[in-house]
């Protein structure tokens, strides 16, 4: 499981959180797991989206979960 931290939150974030969790009866970290879910469901990343970006970042690749395998092209 990978970890997050996240500094300098505008003021009032972490109340907001905080309230927003009770409200669906969740722990901060959850709500924030969900919101962070929610928003990366709505607008997908893509592989494109990764390799053109600026800064150094490591792809996994996987292509077995996802349903992709290798084929030879008939010549």
């Amino acid at each position: 499981m990978e970890q997050i931290l996240i500094r300098n939150l505008p003021h009032g974030t972490k109340a907001a959180l905080r309230a927003r969790a009770e409200q669906h009866r969740r722990s901060v970290e959850a709500e924030v797991r969900w919101i962070l879910a929610d928003a990366l469901t709505r607008e997908p990343v893509t592989l494109v989206d990764l390799v053109s970006t600026d800064r150094g970042v490591e792809v996994e690749f996987e292509p077995e979960r996802i349903g992709l395998t290798a084929r030879t092209p008939e010549l």
